[in-house]
């Protein structure tokens, strides 16, 4: 039997139910929040949780777990010329001090800036970070070892103008002299000037090529913007994410901590003195901590006609593409039931949550159902609109949000449901199924 064919857009929507957590924080330490429907409510930003998703796919890629076992994955960071010289340190013998220097020099002029050379904490790191191929560093190593007389040669001169260049730059802090009133403003000059050396062409194209999205496929997943380097390929990601937020008001608790002196109360337990016993009573350490608690909606959307393009542009042939970016779905599916931002995990356990309830459908479009929680869930039993607890509550009235949707969207279909929670599970019988199919495994809810 020929299969019907896959519709270009995979929605997919979540209620989870979070118990004092704090998976992200603003400037302040605080949960961070956002206003809809006339009251705050808790949010968990999709940075937090697209960031927590790449690791996970990648994660389990590597362990050769998973629809994407072995698969070139992206690594996203600031200290690609310190893998650089790590390679070329243990790879190819290189001294440590030289492999750095050359490593930042070739990526320098390659198009990417670098922080100030006077401290230490990110002389060699870039100033934005890269999402590239997890294999860059080596593949930049081994082109440097390759052409290692040639790239030694260029180095020393590069290095040297950089640094003649430097030495008649007015000092940072410097008070510079006020300029004539019609004098032109001065140019700041950087490490990329065009009196330095450029990196030949053929090794320049080479770095290039090795910082290319190539066929990492969570670069084709969720897309990277590098400005620095314009004749370096961006991604328009496949992956549309939204902010997750609770589907009732927001509630926090301000959870007073001590942490106990290990020391000082042994020290006190096998006191001899009971003046000794009684110095330095209290805890060693007190302080405050934010905890959120709630139902969260969250949705993101799978453009499977942009993931297949982005495939096709890292190089791989139409049924080579096909194939990956069916197993580039399934991955992306698992991660987003799956992954959960780390922080305060081991003081929350908050990476064991599960959902109470995924939604997964197709359609001739992306699909948000925000407005289903547009009106706060009423918890309170007493209330003339109350609801009860917020975790069934919001599963009713996203079914019936999408029920309600489907009889006027006819490109809606193959739509799916799973749940670990079994007052959800009882939910979902009472509706009916609500025009959408039970499935008890997170492989099931796409065809």
């Amino acid at each position: 039997m020929t299969e019907a064919p896959r519709s270009q857009f995979l929605s997919l929507h979540v209620l989870e139910t979070l118990v004092a957590v704090l998976p992200v924080r603003d400037e302040n330490g605080s949960p961070k929040s956002l206003v809809y429907g006339g009251v705050e409510r808790h949010m968990i930003t999709s940075q937090a949780r697209r960031r927590a998703e790449r690791v996970h796919a990648r994660h389990r890629a590597n362990a050769g777990i998973g629809a994407l076992a072995g698969r070139s994955t992206g690594l996203r960071t600031r200290e690609w010329a310190l893998i650089t010289a790590k390679s070329l340190e243990t790879d190819h013998g290189w001294d440590r001090q030289e492999a750095i220097v050359t490593a930042r020099a070739v990526i320098e002029a390659t198009g990417l800036k670098f922080g100030d050379p006077a401290k230490k904490t990110v002389a060699h790191l870039t100033k934005v970070l890269l999402f590239a191929p997890a294999d860059t560093g080596t593949r930049i190593a081994a082109r440097i070892q390759e052409h290692a007389e040639e790239l030694r040669a260029w180095r020393d001169g590069y290095l040297r103008i950089q640094e003649e260049a430097a030495k008649k730059s007015p000092r940072k802090g410097g008070r510079k002299a006020d300029p004539e009133p019609d004098a032109e403003p001065e140019q700041e000059t950087g490490s990329h000037d065009a009196a330095l050396p450029a990196l030949p062409k053929h090794h320049r194209d080479a770095v290039l090529f090795a910082i290319a999205p190539r066929d990492a496929i969570d670069i084709a997943l969720y897309g990277r913007f590098l400005a620095e380097i314009a004749d370096s390929p961006n991604v328009d990601g496949a992956v549309q994410s939204g902010h997750a937020f609770t589907v009732q008001e927001a509630e926090q608790v301000d959870d007073f901590y001590a942490a106990a002196d290990d020391a000082k109360l042994h020290r006190k337990r096998n006191a001899l003195d009971f003046l000794d016993s009684a110095d330095d009573a209290g805890a060693g350490m007190t302080g405050y901590q934010s905890l959120i608690s709630g139902t969260f909606y969250r949705h993101a959307v799978l453009d499977r006609v942009q993931l297949h393009t982005n495939l096709r542009a890292a190089g791989m042939a139409d049924a080579e593409a096909a194939e990956t970016a069916v197993a580039a779905e399934k991955e992306f599916v698992n991660a987003f039931v799956e992954a959960f931002p780390e922080a305060k995990k081991n003081s929350t356990a908050s990476t064991g949550s599960l959902p109470a309830l995924v939604l997964a459908f197709e359609g001739a479009r992306p699909y948000n159902y925000a407005a289903a929680f547009q009106l706060p869930v009423d918890e309170n039993p007493t209330s003339a609109g109350g609801e009860g607890p917020a975790g069934p509550a919001a599963v009713r009235r996203l079914l019936h949000h999408h029920a309600f949707v489907g009889d006027r969207r006819p490109d809606l279909k193959a739509a799916r449901v799973l749940t670990y929670d079994p007052q959800i599970d009882a939910v979902l019988k009472e509706s009916g199924g609500a025009g959408v199919t039970a499935v008890k495994t997170i492989e099931e809810l796409t065809p």
